[in-house]
């Protein structure tokens, strides 16, 4: 008979083995196969190139965009009917901007606070087209979002003599720039302007991850495959709090809730800051080629933006896929090891931190394409574009006391045979610059 039986009194029978069970030692070794992908690359880059402890669980920081570099505007109010011949001055001229003094973008028309008297500026006009040149001589009643300016014209077209020019219009919408500044000998200083810092705020988020409470009794058992069950599981709840973090700094929205039990706070993910923030846009698997990339590249890499050149692209695995697809209408159609003249300079790299790397370089910047797993299914459509400079990782420091993941050991009460412990770490995500981030979105 192969089978032997328990048999307690009263009870029937129950298959508890056969004797080949019982004999044999079976060849266990001792390699235990584990499912470990690339996890976490988002938290590992930060990890490694962004980390910035803060002594404050909500912390904030400065944003500085210098308008030295653009001053630009534009015309508020048409101002037709000019007569430069007569008179080189244009009176209440009423100009407008699309960026606030901490040089933060507009929907709606802003008050220019950057001119001086003394200011050189140009204007091209609609009509004509012509570049008008002039000097800012006095300024006028402002407004709420437009400036008043006196302008006398000193050239239209590069040319001085003014005497042909007799009827300039200056149409709503106009696009003007500060190009320098001019004053006679011996003359005073001039009136100054500076513009303002921004600042922003951040918050430090508590993450716990606790192993299930193992008695004395299971901490003492020895196991297959790995003999200390205990150990195993602690490495899987120290993947688990990673991942907890990874999550968080690519998906959390940021936000202080208070309550009567004692604040909480959410730290703010990459994603959803730089979906509302950030420089974003839309392609298509279908039809979006080197036109549309360079577009966008041109408006993510802007110089007056803080950009540093380089993009860390947290990808899915779907669109990674796609851009090493070479066929027709693909994104790198021709691309790599193509004749077109549109080809872009990709190439596949090891990463500094243990990633494989698609580098992409643009006449812009360099774009360097990282697997993402966590992109997948509502987000299998979105790769990330991160400024690696403009993030940092902030864990909690302070008063000699560091917040960052550590291990709380023998949490549970003391009168209990056995063993639990938890892994803690208060951290957040900082995101300046959010225009130096963005999100590529596609779509079939």
């Amino acid at each position: 008979m192969a089978n032997k039986y328990t048999v307690s009194t009263g009870g029937t029978p129950q298959v508890a083995g056969t004797i080949n069970d019982t004999r044999r030692l079976y060849n266990f070794g001792d390699r235990v196969a584990e499912l470990a992908p690339q996890q976490s690359p988002f938290f590992v880059y930060l990890s490694k190139v962004a980390k910035k402890p803060t002594d404050d669980p909500v912390f904030k920081f400065l944003e500085q965009r210098h308008q030295w570099q653009r001053r630009n505007f534009e015309v508020q109010a048409a101002h037709s009917d000019n007569n430069l011949n007569s008179s080189a001055s244009v009176v209440d001229l009423r100009v407008t901007c699309k960026y606030d003094k901490y040089g933060n973008t507009q929907s709606a028309d802003t008050l220019p606070e950057f001119f001086v008297v003394g200011d050189t500026i140009a204007i091209t006009t609609t009509d004509g087209p012509n570049v008008v040149t002039g000097v800012i001589t006095a300024f006028g009643t402002d407004g709420a979002d437009y400036k008043s300016l006196t302008v006398t014209a000193i050239a239209v077209n590069g040319n001085t003599t003014l005497s042909s020019f007799t009827d300039i219009d200056f149409a709503d919408g106009d696009a003007g720039q500060v190009i320098g500044s001019a004053h006679a000998e011996g003359t005073g200083a001039p009136d100054g302007w500076k513009d303002e810092m921004y600042d922003r705020e951040g918050y430090t988020q508590i993450f716990k991850t606790a192993i299930s409470l193992f008695s004395g009794t299971a901490m003492s058992t020895r196991y297959r495959g790995i003999p200390d069950e205990y150990k195993r599981v602690w490495q899987e709840k120290l993947m688990e709090h990673k991942m907890d973090i990874e999550h968080a700094m690519l998906f959390g929205v940021g936000k202080d809730d208070s309550t009567s039990t004692g604040p909480k706070r959410y730290s703010w993910g990459i994603l959803p800051h730089a979906t509302s923030n950030g420089t974003n846009a839309s392609f298509t698997y279908s039809s979006s080629g080197y036109d549309a990339v360079m577009d966008y590249m041109e408006t993510m890499f802007a110089p007056e933006s803080g950009n540093s050149g380089d993009k860390l692209v947290l990808t899915s695995r779907k669109i990674l896929s796609w851009m090493n697809k070479l066929g027709t209408s693909s994104f790198l159609e021709n691309s790599i090891g193509g004749v077109s003249q549109y080809s872009l300079d990709v190439a596949n790299v090891p990463g500094q931190f243990g990633h494989e790397v698609t580098k992409v370089k643009t006449i812009f910047g360099n774009l360097h394409f990282v697997q993402e797993p966590l992109l997948r299914n509502q987000w299998e459509n979105k790769a990330i574009l991160v400024d690696l400079k403009n993030v940092a990782y902030r864990p909690l420091v302070g008063n000699g006391k560091n917040r960052d993941t550590h291990i709380m050991t023998n949490v549970q009460d003391n009168d209990v045979d056995g063993r639990k412990d938890m892994i803690l770490t208060e951290a957040g995500l900082e995101i300046s610059l959010p225009e130096t981030h963005g999100v590529m979105t596609f779509s079939a």
